[in-house]
């Protein structure tokens, strides 16, 4: 899941730079303070999360941000919310019955 695959510092890092600039495992690996073989390692979790996709320019393979990824993120996030709202709205229903004023400015 996107999730778990952003759950590492490095990988935030190594998804940034492509965010910034498409890049090869090289040009991550000359920015960051990791080895070659660790950026490579890096990249396929975040490819096989969806986040990022790679394309072959010459004989680079140019990593670049994938939106399908985030587009399932996004939708998971927009059922938690709505279920984490509704769920609030209940409460607040519920709880309000019991804490609102009478006429006569006492609460119930």
């Amino acid at each position: 899941m996107v999730l778990d695959s952003l759950a590492d510092s490095t990988r935030r890092d190594v998804l940034d730079l492509v965010r910034r600039k498409p890049s090869s495992v090289q040009e991550i690996a000359d920015r960051l303070p990791i080895s070659r073989p660790a950026v490579s390692q890096h990249l396929k979790i975040l490819k096989d999360a969806g986040v990022v996709t790679c394309h072959a320019e010459g004989t680079r393979r140019v990593y670049t941000v994938s939106t399908d990824g985030f587009e399932v993120l996004r939708q998971w996030l927009d059922v938690m919310w709505r279920d984490a709202l509704s769920s609030f709205a209940s409460f607040v229903e519920r709880e309000g019955a019991y804490t609102q004023p009478n006429d006569a400015g006492d609460e119930k």
